[in-house]
């Protein structure tokens, strides 16, 4: 297995961060690495938003989901599908363009993170931990206002950088499912029931299961902040539809 390989195995989201800088010149690396990126007809369409004002970071933490550790974070970076810059160039070239579509937004979503986790590995290579944060996409006009994000642009996620602390880097990664669930031949596979379990329990015995399954569903699939997701998102999409 190979350095980078060896990485990416080992690479675990990091939520407690040393009270240590990152190198301005690192940083600079970490977001040239994300313009290297894959990207759809080499359009780019993202932007990537550096936060460095304290009142802003902890703005952003209150409003994605009350997590303090975002204001905390030494490199926090919002990555934007940005279908705006694009369509003004068009105006400007005297073009009378559609105004973008849902399928633009998707393809910018893609782009914005394909680019996002070339700057996790990046980092990782360095030594720097990282933690997506999704909850960028909730309470979307708090974030318009708190990024000032006009029309056509997207928040598609969110990433907290910093020096891992000694807990963080020993702390066990959480394991992932069997590669024979995630990779199919040719077509798409339903699993059934048992193959369900199987991919999911853990090891765990069936009652022990079935009950983690029911917290799961309430703590994550089911709470208030699925909801607002949801609603933000739905809100957002309007200006698709006009």
């Amino acid at each position: 297995m190979n350095e980078v390989i060896k990485q990416l195995y080992d690479r675990k989201s990091v939520r407690a961060f040393l009270d240590k800088e990152i190198d301005e010149e690192i940083v600079q690396e970490i977001l040239c690495s994300a313009t290297m990126a894959p990207t759809a007809g080499n359009q780019q369409l993202y932007s990537i938003i550096r936060v460095r004002d304290q009142e802003l970071l902890n703005r952003l933490a209150d409003s994605c989901d009350h997590q303090p550790f975002i204001a905390t974070g030494k490199l926090v970076l919002v990555f934007c599908a940005d279908c705006l810059k694009w369509h003004q160039a068009f105006v400007d070239c005297g073009i009378n363009p559609r105004s973008p579509t849902l399928g633009d937004l998707f393809i910018a979503i893609d782009d914005a993170l394909i680019a996002a986790q070339n700057t996790v590995v990046a980092a990782e290579s360095y030594g720097i931990g990282s933690c997506y944060i999704g909850d960028i996409m909730e309470n979307i006009e708090n974030l318009r206002e708190i990024l000032s994000l006009p029309k056509y642009v997207f928040p598609a996620a969110l990433l907290v950088f910093g020096y891992p602390t000694e807990q963080q880097k020993e702390r066990k990664k959480p394991s992932r499912v069997d590669i024979k669930y995630i990779v199919y031949d040719d077509k798409y596979k339903k699993l059934n029931n048992e193959e369900l379990k199987d991919m999911f329990s853990r090891g765990r015995n069936d009652e022990t299961y079935k009950e983690s399954m029911k917290k799961f569903y309430n703590f994550k699939y089911s709470s208030d902040f699925s909801s607002e997701m949801t609603r933000s998102i739905k809100e957002y999409l309007k200006d698709f539809n006009q």
